[in-house]
């Protein structure tokens, strides 16, 4: 167990992989559902929801990547709950960003 100490599984992560998990279960369910006709948007290319999902998951990480090199993970608020209090990472408002990208991308790509 040693080998994946490194590894931060926090609320933050779990909420990004059970988001994942909603996103994929409900494009499953769309493809079932509506089965999906190409479409020509701003690059011009045939894209399927597949295409516009893949491209808006990797704009995602270059998203926080680039942000956590620029701006890094510093807390930018706390809430008093539990004696402690709970820290809000600078993370959020990339992860804030990239919905809105991925928004962008569905509608245009």
């Amino acid at each position: 167990m040693e080998s994946i100490a490194w590894m931060a599984w926090t609320l933050p992560t779990a909420i990004f992989f059970a988001a994942l998990a909603c996103t994929l279960a409900t494009m499953t369910w769309l493809a079932a559902t509506y089965p999906e006709t190409e479409r020509v948007g701003i690059l011009r290319i045939p894209t399927t929801r597949g295409d516009r999902l893949f491209i808006s998951l990797i704009v995602a990480a270059v998203i926080h990547l680039v942000w956590i090199g620029l701006v890094g993970t510093n807390p930018i608020a706390s809430l008093p709950i539990g004696e402690e209090g709970i820290e809000i990472s600078s993370l959020w408002l990339a992860s804030g960003i990239s919905l809105v990208t991925a928004a962008l991308i569905f509608r245009t790509v």
